[in-house]
């Protein structure tokens, strides 16, 4: 369900107890979505579950490119150095 945000202010536990029964409640501001109530415990599973999904800190380290076998080093961009006026 949708709620204008006056809505949502006049009737929180109206809000409360439908996000604890039937789920997300969206309340919108000016007609256009604001934001959106949950119960602690949806919160809570989407956290852990974004956190799941989230690969660990040696998992990341590991994922950095490595130099190339053949020439043993990481390969260059071949840029010009600008031109700069020293006077």
């Amino acid at each position: 369900m949708s709620w204008s945000l006056q809505d949502a202010k006049n009737r929180f536990s109206a809000v409360v107890e439908a996000a604890l029964r039937q789920g997300p409640q969206a309340v919108t501001r000016r007609g256009r979505p604001a934001v959106t109530v949950i119960a602690t415990a949806e919160y809570e599973g989407l956290r852990c579950a974004a956190a799941a999904a989230r690969p660990d800190f040696s998992a990341h380290l590991l994922a950095i490119p490595r130099a190339d076998a053949e020439t043993e080093d990481f390969p260059r961009a071949r840029v010009a150095p600008r031109a700069v006026d020293l006077s």
